[in-house]
């Protein structure tokens, strides 16, 4: 698998926009049959990238790879895309419009009909293939966007924030949906805000900020790499005794008696302390129940990994300024 061709990869791509840098040297390997996270704040640079590989924009310099081959013309077809802002026409029948934009993505009349009334039906809106867009509420029109990206099929999925307009049950059915489509054969790019979402169906993610891909890797792999040596201790006997048991090379985070004779303890390992020898410490003074990693959620680590390298970036510009002066 490792070896296997990844079905996108972007090589060093550099995009200016009037002399703004939107992408510095990017670079990304999307694994096929996975969904991919591409992460990063407002004007990060991942619309920017989206465009490219849409071949809306070109790159000033680098390379964009489907499957492997230098990106053609030929690859439209194979690439489904909705975007963030949407577009459907207002005036025009839902069942005709979508039938239209199957047979952009090259589906024969009938074909497109019959599958699309299939996702209709599941999507629960069969009854509405003869009304108007604009008698559309949000969430629906949503639901026919993301119809009509899928419907042809797709070896490559862009979805730009396709969670949006949707309510908890919604946003479930195309989360599954999602998941699906991944393990019937398509890869999906999946460019969003929502963080819980990423944490629940994401394999990989990249985090793109000021420009630059600051992270990337396989979710398990990130979450361990931002992981701090933090433990839930649940514990019966009292907070007290279990602080008393042992004196270095630790911190309390966080101390919650939950009964007479039962608690619960978050603590952070200093000094290159083990958790075997954290745990001699204080075996003979309470009972261990559970011992619990904490794990941090992909939330904290965007957050983290934002605000660290802006940090990192504060820092350089102040040694530049110091040595200028």
């Amino acid at each position: 698998m490792t070896n296997e061709t990844p079905i996108f990869e972007a090589k060093n791509i550099v995009k200016e926009y009037s002399g703004h840098r939107a992408l510095d040297n990017v670079s990304i390997k999307v694994p096929k049959q996975s969904i991919f996270g591409l992460l990063g704040p407002n004007g990060a640079g991942k619309t920017s990238l989206i465009r490219i590989i849409n071949q809306i924009t070109a790159p000033d310099s680098g390379e964009i790879l489907i499957d492997g081959k230098p990106l053609q013309r030929e690859h439209v077809s194979q690439i489904g895309y909705l975007p963030e802002e949407r577009g459907l026409y207002k005036k025009m029948k839902i069942g005709e419009q979508a039938i239209y934009l199957a047979q952009l993505k090259g589906m024969p009349k009938k074909q497109a009909k019959q599958e699309l009334m299939l996702w209709f039906k599941k999507f629960e809106i069969d009854t509405w293939w003869s009304k108007k867009v604009e008698e559309l509420s949000k969430g629906m029109a949503q639901k026919i966007q993301f119809i009509t990206t899928v419907i042809h099929r797709p070896k490559l999925l862009i979805l730009d924030e396709p969670f949006s307009g949707f309510d908890p049950i919604n946003t479930n059915l195309v989360k599954e949906e999602i998941m699906k489509l991944r393990d019937e054969g398509a890869t999906i790019i999946l460019s969003t805000h929502n963080m819980g979402s990423v944490e629940e169906i994401c394999d990989n993610i990249a985090l793109i900020n000021n420009s630059k891909k600051i992270l990337g890797g396989k979710v398990n792999d990130v979450k361990e790499q931002f992981s701090e040596e933090k433990y839930i201790i649940e514990f019966k006997g009292t907070g007290v005794a279990f602080a008393n048991a042992i004196w270095g090379g630790w911190e309390m985070v966080n101390n919650e008696q939950l009964g007479k004779n039962h608690a619960k303890a978050t603590i952070k390992l200093t000094g290159g302390t083990q958790l075997n020898d954290f745990l001699k410490g204080i075996i003979n003074a309470v009972e261990i129940e559970s011992v619990n990693k904490v794990i941090p959620s992909m939330n904290e680590i965007f957050i983290r990994a934002v605000e660290n390298e802006s940090n990192s970036k504060k820092e350089v510009t102040n040694e530049n300024t110091n040595q200028d002066g």
